[in-house]
């Protein structure tokens, strides 16, 4: 298959550059898709008052809650695609683009109507305060609207990375993101509508970016070419997609319902500890998308090597992403806390809810590097097919421990501090047992290719 300029050939040549090529616009792409969010937090908290700050970013851990069993469904597209490409299958790759594609239309539907009728419902279970509950209602119902949208783009995008393009995207983005701050400013200052503005120059900023994306899609030539009336779920495709992604999704649900039960911990302290603390999970986001887009070099690399028989690339593809991971996360968890005083009075002008911030800093983003190798070990096991297994250990090492440690040791330290440090505890003993899990897969998973490869030779 002929390798186009914008796409990466991930089986032949040098790992370490490639994978750097392949991450630095995925980086890109993904902290711009935050700029979405804090471009509504930074309005907001401006020009708004701490009641509308602390609505927009108190939502976050609910909408991630609701949004990621789908998202994992775009991991699955992901690894389905990478694979059939390393292994040379169009027909395969062909029947996995449509039915991908029209598995995230529906996805979005469904959560559209989800979001927008239960979003009062789930604030309550959240324990929002009263002064919060009715702001922070709108905004999930006006954000979920644009769910279609939001679930189209991310499920192309992630078909796009199965052929190492990640450019595209962030030009993609880049457009929609200078529509949405446009727009943030002019619905919140101008027109003063709140959050309300704010979230409806998200949604529009959704919409722009999925339209690029199927007009790409549309105009692709090769097996990603979308052919609007050869959009159908195959069976055998779409089981596939939800072996690899089911799993994911629903460690992102735990993980999401994990930090639900946080938020409500952090909520109880008032909404100076909550606009801090959601601040401060934004800066983190940023830190964390820097990280992230190693998980999905280490993903997607695994994949197409797996596809192809290559398993020395498979182990190198590992070691670099680990490398590039820890580096980005030391270097970009610690600048955030050194200047975590100026990058907070972006956000509010408040000192206290500032001082509030930057206790969670300390906690959560200095050791966030703990968190990025996990997600890259995670990353390598789904590569190479193995989905459950790291979904059992996350879930239990990472989630469990974390509401355990809510429902004991916060019982008798009730301080943000002890909430927050849970977070580094339960990265290091799920990485720990991550790295064991793929040590045992790994003998398992090269033993069957070794004996492949001799059947086919014989």
């Amino acid at each position: 298959m002929a390798v186009k300029r914008h796409e990466i050939d991930m089986c032949n040549g040098s790992l370490g550059p490639k994978i750097l090529a392949f991450s630095l616009p995925l980086m890109a792409s993904s902290i711009l898709q935050l700029l979405f969010n804090a471009a509504d937090v930074i309005v907001v908290g401006r020009f708004a008052s701490d009641a509308s700050l602390a609505a927009v970013t108190s939502t976050g851990s609910l909408v991630n809650l609701l949004v990621n069993l789908f998202m994992g469904l775009s991991i699955g597209a992901n690894v389905v695609v990478a694979q059939a490409i390393g292994h040379n299958d169009t027909q395969r790759t062909e029947r996995a683009v449509h039915t991908s594609l029209l598995v995230s239309l529906i996805s979005g539907l469904l959560l559209m109507v989800i979001g927008f009728f239960a979003a009062r419902q789930l604030l309550e279970w959240m324990s929002s305060p009263e002064n919060v509950i009715e702001l922070s209602s709108l905004y999930l119902r006006i954000y979920f609207l644009g769910m279609p949208a939001s679930l189209f783009y991310n499920f192309g995008s992630a078909l796009l990375r199965a052929v190492g393009d990640t450019r595209r995207p962030l030009n993609y983005l880049s457009l929609a993101g200078i529509v949405n701050v446009c727009l943030n400013l002019l619905l919140v200052i101008v027109f003063h509508l709140d959050v309300a503005g704010v979230a409806i120059a998200t949604i529009t900023s959704q919409y722009i970016s999925a339209a690029l994306v199927l007009r790409c899609l549309l105009r692709e030539s090769g097996p990603l070419h979308l052919e609007l009336r050869q959009l159908r779920i195959d069976r055998e495709i779409f089981l596939s997609i939800v072996r690899i992604g089911l799993p994911a999704g629903f460690q992102g649900v735990v993980f999401s319902l994990s930090n639900v039960v946080i938020q409500s911990s952090i909520n109880s302290f008032g909404d100076i500890v909550m606009a801090g603390s959601g601040a401060a999970a934004n800066i983190e986001g940023f830190v964390y998308m820097g990280m992230n887009a190693f998980y999905q070099s280490c993903l997607t690399f695994t994949s197409q090597n797996y596809g192809a028989g290559k398993r020395d690339r498979v182990d190198k593809t590992l070691l670099w992403c680990q490398l590039y991971v820890v580096v980005t996360g030391l270097l970009l968890g610690n600048l955030a806390y050194f200047f975590g005083p100026q990058l907070l009075g972006v956000y509010t002008p408040s000192a206290d809810v500032a001082a509030q911030g930057m206790v969670r800093l300390l906690y959560v983003c200095v050791p966030y590097f703990l968190c990025g190798i996990m997600d890259v070990m995670v990353g390598s096991l789904r590569g190479l097919g193995w989905s459950v297994a790291p979904m059992i250990v996350s879930v239990v090492g990472a989630c469990g421990l974390r509401l355990l440690w809510v429902a004991t040791v916060f019982q008798f330290y009730r301080t943000p501090r002890c909430l927050y440090i849970s977070y580094p505890i339960t990265w290091v003993v799920t990485g720990a047992v991550h790295i064991l899990c793929f040590l045992v897969i790994r003998k398992r998973v090269y033993a069957r290719m070794e004996a492949a490869a001799e059947l086919v030779n014989n």
